[in-house]
Order: C-alpha cells, then sequence, then structure tokens
C-alpha cells in the first residue's frame, strides 16, 4: 500500500464512529489504549469477507476454502514482516494477547520445576502477571518483581542483582497501559539471555506507536493485540523463536492442531498448526493484516511524531488546571495521561465526561499494584490516537474543569 502524507482531518474521516454523538456531543474518544477504533478500509474487508469468500480454511478443496487459506496465510506473512520475524511459522495467531500470554505459560509447566526463579515488572497487566502466578502454583517456582519509582520506571539496578542463574523466564510490557512509560526492553531481554532466561514482552500497547523488530530485540516471545492497532477484537498473535515454539508443547488439543490421530497415539502437526487448534477467527486474521496496511500506510513515525505532539500538548494544558497530578512522568512514554484531581474519584470524573461526549478510562486499568504503589483507589486515563486533535484535548481540558468544579 502506498504511502500517505499525514493529514489528522483527512485520516478522520477513515473512522465512521468518530462522526457520532454521544449524549448530544460530537464524541471526543480518548480510550484508545483500551482499544482503537477502526477504519472503514478494515470494516470493508471483514464485509468483503462474509459476503464472498467465507469458508472454513486449510485442507479445503473448494474454491471458497482455498481463497479464504490464501488471504489467512498472507495476512500471516504480513505480520510476519511487520515485525521483522525471520520465519512466518513463528506467528501464531491467537485470539488476543492473554490468550498468547497464557499459551507460554501453559507450555512452560513441563519445565520449569521447584526453585525455578520468574522475574516479572511491578507495572504489568493482570494478564502478564495471573499467569505466571498460577504457572508458580503448578510448579513450585517463584516470582520476583522489578521495582518501579515514583516517575513510574523500572529500577534497572535492582532487577540486575534479580537475576541469577536460577532465573528461567522473565516477563516485561513494553509499553505500561496505565502510565504510557516505554520500557527499556531490549536491555532487559540482553541482560536475562546472559544468565540465560527466557524472555517475554507484552506487546499490546506498544503496537499502536512503535514498530518492534522482534529480531533486533532478540525476544524469545512477543504478543500483540489486533483491536488496539485498528484492527478487530478476537484476535491477536503471538511470536516466538522457532527453537521455542518447538519445545512448547500444544495448549490446546482438536482438529488443525494434529497431524495423525488414533485411539492408541496422537502426532502433533508442525508449526504454527500445533498452537491453532479448532477453526481459528479467519476474517479476524485477514483484517488484523488489513490494520497494518492500514497503519503502515499512513507510516509509524508519522504517528508517533504526531502522538507525542498530542502528549505534550495535552499534559501542558492538563497540569494547568490546579489540583491535578499526572501519575507516569518518565520522559520516554507514548501518548497516555493517567491523572487524578486531589479530593475527586476517578469514576465520578469519568462519569461528568461522559455526560460531556468524552470517552476515557478509569479504575485501575488492571494494573492493581500500580495503584497500590502511588496508594490510590485509581485513575482517569485519557490515551490519544493518530486521529484525535488538539481541538478535542481543549474539551478534554474544558470537561475536567466543569467537573472539577461540580464535584469540589
Amino acid at each position: 500500500m502506498e504511502k500517505t502524507t499525514f493529514n489528522p482531518t483527512v485520516i478522520r474521516k477513515d473512522f465512521p464512529i468518530l462522526n457520532r454523538e454521544v449524549n448530544g456531543k460530537p464524541l471526543v474518544y480518548f480510550d484508545n489504549a483500551a482499544t482503537s477504533q477502526t477504519p472503514r478500509q478494515v470494516i470493508d474487508v471483514i464485509v468483503d469477507y462474509y459476503s464472498n469468500y467465507n469458508a472454513n480454511i486449510h485442507r479445503g478443496v473448494h474454491t471458497l476454502s482455498q481463497e479464504a487459506t490464501d488471504k489467512y496465510e498472507q495476512a500471516r506473512i504480513k505480520i510476519q514482516k511487520h515485525f521483522n520475524a525471520a520465519k512466518s511459522h513463528e506467528i501464531i495467531f491467537t485470539s488476543g494477547t492473554t490468550h498468547s500470554i497464557n499459551l507460554v505459560a501453559n507450555g512452560f509447566t513441563s519445565i520449569l520445576k521447584a526453585g525455578d526463579e520468574l522475574i516479572v515488572s511491578a507495572m504489568e497487566h493482570h494478564s502478564n502477571i495471573v499467569p505466571w502466578q498460577m504457572l508458580c502454583e503448578r510448579t513450585g517456582a517463584t516470582l520476583k518483581v522489578i521495582p518501579m519509582n515514583e516517575e513510574g520506571e523500572l529500577i534497572l539496578e535492582e532487577y540486575l542483582e534479580l537475576l541469577s542463574d536460577k532465573t528461567k523466564l522473565v516477563f516485561c510490557n513494553h509499553v505500561s497501559n496505565a502510565l504510557g512509560t516505554v520500557n527499556p526492553v531490549k536491555t532487559i531481554i540482553d541482560a536475562a539471555h546472559k544468565v540465560g532466561a527466557a524472555v517475554l514482552i507484552d506487546g499490546a500497547q506498544a503496537a499502536p506507536h512503535i514498530k518492534a523488530d522482534v529480531q533486533e530485540l532478540n525476544v524469545d516471545f512477543y504478543t500483540v493485540s489486533a483491536h488496539k492497532m485498528c484492527g478487530p477484537t478476537g484476535v491477536g498473535m503471538l511470536y516466538g523463536k522457532e527453537e521455542w515454539l518447538n519445545i512448547l508443547p500444544p495448549y490446546q488439543g482438536g482438529g488443525e492442531m494434529i497431524a495423525e490421530v488414533t485411539f492408541e497415539k496422537t502426532t502433533y502437526a508442525d508449526l504454527p498448526h500445533k498452537f491453532e487448534a479448532g477453526t481459528p477467527n479467519i476474517c479476524g486474521g485477514i483484517a488484523f493484516g488489513a490494520a497494518l496496511d492500514y497503519m503502515n500506510a499512513i507510516g509509524f513515525d508519522e504517528i508517533a511524531a504526531y502522538e507525542n505532539e498530542l502528549l505534550e500538548y495535552a499534559t501542558e494544558r492538563l497540569l494547568a488546571i490546579e489540583g491535578l497530578r499526572i501519575y507516569g512522568t518518565s520522559e520516554n512514554k507514548t501518548s497516555v495521561i493517567s491523572f487524578n484531581i486531589e479530593g475527586v474519584h476517578p469514576y465520578d470524573m469519568g462519569s461528568i465526561l461522559d455526560k460531556l461526549g468524552i470517552a476515557v478510562r478509569t479504575g485501575h486499568h488492571c494494573a492493581q499494584p500500580i495503584m497500590d504503589f502511588y496508594k490510590i483507589p485509581g485513575t482517569v486515563r485519557a490515551s490519544f490516537s493518530f486521529y484525535n486533535t488538539k481541538e478535542e484535548i481543549d474539551i478534554l481540558v474544558e470537561g475536567v474543569e466543569k467537573a472539577k468544579a461540580m464535584l469540589l
């Protein structure tokens, strides 16, 4: 797809939902970290699939099945190229990041033993904490935590002290969903590999903003959800190095993931099918590829530059409001602002903003340990995408000031 000239006014026309009103006000959508909106180019691909070649994939001899299979596997190759995986079979289609992480955690059940150690960061989403806690319960392994500081940055000196020859796995998000912090994942990966540990990076929040190169990172596993980057819900990917994917056992049994089945013994299919039991989200996979085409046509460098402009503008304007505190002040962060106003509960703020047509997220953002660190019940989170504008940020600031006047 040819590259387009970046123009947010033109880009907004690609997103039908941005034309609607909420509570009689034009929609201002600032909940992009939870899920991004979907452009008509991706919606058209979904409609085209169900209108013209809806069929089950692989092994079908009829035309519709072959067409669907070709489009699905082409999407896998698009994902491979986007993340620069060495081989297309290192891309496993999943239902999203949570599924991907659980797949890996389940696989390590037969590898870990009592006394082994896992390391997780203090700023993880619950989906990158709970599966590892469950793995520790099954195996007797121990979970250790990389601490963070007041700015919302990991304390790398303490991480290096946690590493030892007992460390088998390290988990960290590329970008914090609650704070927007971009973590130094290359440093984390390199240090883990020196002690022989594997690393899984949760890329769900990074993927809309950063074009990760899995070979350059030398990461063992990398996870992404399509709905964070203009694609549909219910589909995502797990990247895994071929050698690791060959070691891990299948996560689920069923059709598609087998080579041969008898009542005496079953042999498993080659990668990637070994991990893709059952009928997949075929349309979702194809639409995921279309979403990558769309974002790459705009350009990730252009997206990052514009979103950083929005972040700086919103930060300056919000900090001018008396009593407002921003959580997550790392210099290296993406376009997420988590904030509270002293004396105002985040839920109350979010409810009033919704009445004004402004969609933000409130609560602990599935990152309760971060909220416990700051000793708060939650935050108001405004997260910006490349289809947002400074005019919308002005509306947010007015809304926050109005809510503050009503609640204090």
